[in-house]
């Protein structure tokens, strides 16, 4: 006597056999907070086993083009008979089109429709396509076919947030059939001819909407060499553009291309960007040439790119303004605190070794908490900026701590508050900032762990504040991840040990990093650094970088104005002056990783 198979059979089945080949590319993300949200960071590889918390995959591939059009009704725009009502309609208007697809249901009453198809298509015509239906249908959601980076959807078999799965509304064998044997090329062309009015329109709503640039979009200092406006970063990432400037992909991909070509990148390092899915929507602007041809067509612009700029001869002239920080100007050895300027760099840096062994010995009392995590990361980066001005004297004001740490400018000011007011801390107050001068701290070893410091054996290395990647990995995984650069091998265990982190939180880490090949597991599982897996590349590719020019632009607008602020308000000369311009973090290159004393002689950078 034959028995059914039971619910969770079904859904692992379902999702082995539809997933991969609905799937734009073989990703998912995973929602741990019960289906409220599937960040980046969450991403893994797609595999034939059923996840056990709710898993969407990601409806394009790195190509900028999807497998299959994914139609999400949902319930509670307009309730389950809504939704009914809509799914049967496009059904018949699919049917019509010639075309067949697969329908699975949600426990909540919302329905999937998906539509599998032979020729991959790119997402300008994805989301006007689908744009399109959500004028006919009521209960459509839109979003996930309108974001190229983040769009993402549960696909049959996949856990759902109230419990149960996506269950099939057809059999397995017929939509594993419909999934094997996609609708061809002439039936997606019929849909689009079908609703060529409504693409029609939603085009030219789009051409309509004026886009309204946030202060980041919009700023009056030049972008410093090397970077590309913030605009044409969003382009090439996202595939969004403004239809009144560009007014076609031709247009928008090659303005993504004169941009990269004059910030000084090599097409190479386009291509990079396009072949590994940081670039997506530049890819997708490709995607209409065979797969043989894009790349000649990549380098065809390149060199119309370069004719261009080649002929512009404002772009080879004028200032290069070096890259300037809204931060206070770093003033590490004040005469009225030595007398005399630093003069051995070796004494210094060998002073800031000794107090990362001393933070070392005293941050178990920070807890795991999130502001334990953060007064930890504080301190690396008044490390950090030591090193770096080799000066145990530290004057990088509060917004270039908080561009180090991923913080805001006034949480850093009250974890400094707090870390100075400790009892024999690991920083002191040496003086208050004024006018364009920040507070000046001065690195301490505190009397109770001074031997034990000097005598523990100093780390080799730099000490690193939060690296972009951690601002989306978060601050647990920066801590694994520092821990294992400096001790590789270690059991989860041991990590616990070290890092003095929660087990959860570890393990959570480790999981997160080693679906982005940071980090690998031996036989013996033990956990060590993948060195070839770029830390700058993936901050990219998660759109980090972004976050922190936007930052750094807003700081310095807030700079300005402070500066034009203390001009018309303070009448003492010596509260006006300023060494000069700020110092940017990354201005200073601090000591070597293989740093010897024995045969290696420091010089104060900057």
């Amino acid at each position: 006597m034959s028995r059914e198979p039971s619910p969770i059979s079904s859904a692992a089945q379902a999702w082995a056999a539809l997933a991969p080949l609905l799937a734009g590319q073989p990703r998912i993300r995973l929602s741990r907070d019960a289906g409220k949200s599937y960040p980046q960071k969450h991403e893994r590889a797609l595999t034939e086993a059923l996840p056990t918390f709710p898993a969407a995959v990601r409806i394009f591939g790195k190509d900028g083009t999807c497998a299959a059009i994914f139609l999400d009704f949902d319930s509670s725009v307009a309730g389950v008979d809504r939704v009914q009502a809509d799914v049967r309609a496009v059904q018949a208007w699919l049917h019509n089109c010639g075309a067949r697809w697969i329908e699975d249901y949600s426990p909540n009453g919302g329905r999937h429709v998906y539509i599998p198809l032979e020729q991959r298509v790119t997402f300008s015509e994805a989301r006007d396509l689908v744009e399109a239906l959500g004028t006919r249908y009521r209960t459509l959601d839109k979003t996930p076919h309108q974001n190229l980076l983040h769009g993402c959807m549960r696909t049959p078999g996949s856990p759902h947030k109230r419990g149960g799965h996506q269950e099939l509304a057809m059999s397995l064998n017929m939509a594993y059939d419909i999934a094997r044997r996609p609708n061809s090329a002439s039936v997606w062309t019929a849909m689009k001819a079908d609703l060529a009015g409504e693409i029609a329109a939603v085009r030219a709503l789009r051409l309509e909407q004026t886009l309204t640039p946030t202060p980041t979009e919009t700023p009056k200092l030049r972008h410093p060499a090397g970077r590309m406006s913030r605009a044409m970063q969003l382009m090439a990432q996202t595939g969004l553009y403004d239809s009144n400037r560009y007014p076609s992909d031709s247009e928008a991909r090659q303005a993504i291309i004169t941009g990269a070509a004059a910030a000084g990148l090599e097409v190479t390092d386009v291509e990079r960007r396009m072949m590994q899915g940081t670039w997506p929507g530049l890819a997708s602007f490709y995607a209409r040439y065979a797969s043989r041809h894009r790349v000649p067509a990549l380098r065809r612009d390149w060199l119309n790119a370069v004719s261009y700029l080649s002929k512009d001869a404002g772009s080879r002239n004028g200032k290069n303004n070096a890259r300037k920080s809204p931060t206070s100007q770093p003033n590490t050895q004040p005469p009225e605190i030595q007398g005399n300027p630093v003069s051995n760099p070796d004494a210094e840096h060998r002073f800031i070794r000794t107090w990362r062994n001393a933070l070392r010995l005293t941050e178990h009392a920070y807890t795991d908490s999130r502001t334990g995590l953060a007064r930890r990361m504080v301190l690396r980066s008044l490390g950090e900026a030591a090193h770096k001005t080799a000066s145990r004297f530290v004057e990088f004001g509060a917004r270039s701590i908080a561009v180090a740490t991923g913080l805001d400018h006034t949480t850093v000011g009250s974890h400094l508050r707090a870390l100075r007011s400790e009892d024999d801390g690991l920083v002191t107050l040496v003086e208050q900032g004024r006018g364009t001068k920040g507070d000046l701290y001065m690195l301490t070893v505190p009397e109770d762990v001074k031997a034990p410091a000097e005598d523990l054996t100093w780390r080799r290395g730099k000490i690193h504040a939060l690296r972009p990647v951690f601002r989306e990995l978060g601050l647990p995984a920066a801590f694994v991840y520092e821990t294992l650069e400096h001790s590789p091998g270690l059991s989860a265990a041991e990590l616990v040990k070290l890092t003095r982190l929660s087990r959860t939180a570890v393990t959570e880490a480790l999981d997160v990093m080693a679906a982005w090949n940071m980090i690998a597991r031996d036989t013996t599982r033990a956990w060590s650094i993948v060195s070839t897996t770029s830390l700058k590349d993936l901050a990219e590719h998660f759109g980090v970088l972004e976050a922190v020019a936007a930052q750094l632009q807003r700081y310095r607008i807030e700079r300005i104005l402070w500066k034009e602020w203390l001009s018309k308000n303070v009448n003492t000369v010596a509260e006006l002056l300023s060494p000069g311009d700020d110092y940017p973090w990354e201005a200073f290159e601090g000591p070597p990783d293989e740093w010897a004393l024995a045969d290696m002689a420091f010089t104060k950078a900057g």
